[in-house]
Parts: structure tokens; sequence; C-alpha cells
């Protein structure tokens, strides 16, 4: 007599289990793989992990990212600057802060002075002030305009050393707006200027 309760018991149970199944399916479906549309329950979900990933990203831009951006940018702007002089490193050193389109156009302006023979002495003083005008997020690049003011002495001569513009001793307050920009996605940490603004 035991015997046929548990037989009924272990038929209530795979029949509770059947209905468990059944019911997963129902919920979960058959396949095992998106499907390439999520359910709009989940649909929701990830639009808002979308949402706060990129207000993550802007809000990691602030006040403390912006102060060290700004460091950053001061060497770069001293080091194109000075790169710009003939100093023999054609601005070498620069290559890897500039984008190649402004890298091509910082080259044709030195091989045209080098076509005419004249150089530039450069000497950089250092920077007044430096400050973000506007940043701007893209897709997934971030630009960031800014303002610098800086004191340089600069001069460009010709072949025999003789001053055709500028002057060799006298300090000149410069005014520059550049554009640095950066994929907010990629490993690369560096920035790169995209753009000079007059």
């Amino acid at each position: 007599m035991s015997y046929s309760f548990e037989y009924i018991d272990i038929i209530l149970l795979a029949m509770i289990a059947g209905f468990i199944f059944l019911r997963l399916r129902g919920i979960l479906g058959k396949r095992t793989g998106f499907d390439g549309k999520a359910p709009p329950q989940f649909e929701e979900v990830l639009n808002k992990v979308q949402t706060k990933k990129a207000q993550k990203i802007n809000e990691n831009f602030d006040d403390l990212a912006q102060k060290e951006f700004l460091k950053g940018a001061k060497i770069a702007y001293e080091t194109i600057i000075t790169d710009f002089s003939d100093n023999d490193n054609k601005i070498i050193a620069s290559k890897p802060l500039l984008s190649n389109e402004i890298f091509n156009q910082f080259n044709e302006a030195l091989k045209e002075r080098d076509k005419r023979g004249h150089y530039a002495e450069i000497t950089f003083i250092g920077i007044n002030s430096a400050t973000i005008k506007e940043h701007k997020k893209i897709d997934k690049i971030l630009n960031v305009t800014v303002d610098f003011i800086a004191e340089i002495i600069t001069c460009i001569k010709d072949k025999d050393q003789k001053v055709i513009s500028g002057d060799s001793e006298k300090i000149k307050k410069i005014y520059d707006t550049w554009v640095f920009s950066r994929d907010v996605t990629s490993a690369n940490p560096n920035w790169k200027l995209v753009n000079t603004l007059t």
C-alpha cells in the first residue's frame, strides 16, 4: 500500500516539474541566444543603463578631471608652439599630440618656410592662463575647447640671419583657442589637437 502512495507522489512531482518547465519555457522562450530584439521590459532597463553610462562619461569630466586635463593641455601647448620653431626637430615631438590634419598643416607650413630660406626662433616664456571655454561630447568623441594666453619671444629670419618679422628681444603676448579631442571609449588616454581657432 505504501508503495502505491510513493508512486502517486512521484507522478505528482513529475507533473509539477513539467508544469514549471512549461511555464519557464513560455516566459524565457526556447532559443539559447539573443534574437536581436530584447523584450520590452528589458529594453527599458537597457536604455536606462546606456543613459547612465553616457551620463557617467560626461560626469567624469568634472572639476578634478578638467584640472588634470588643463595640466596636460598646457604641456601640449608649449611643446607644439616650441616645436614649430627650427630647433632641428621639425615638429617630431608634437606628432603624437596632433591629428593627421593638423600635423599635415603644420608640416606644410614648415616646408613652405624652408623653401623660402626662412627659419623661426621661438623662446617660450610661459602661459598666463588656460581656461576651458566649452566641452562637448558627440557620440564617443569628447571635444574640449581651451583659450590660451601666453608669452613668447619670436621672430622669422632669412638665410643671412636678418630678422624679417617679429622681434628677437621683445616679449609678445599671444591669444590662442585650440580644440583637443579624445575617444572616450579608447584605452589610449592621450588627447589630440584637432583644430586651432582664430
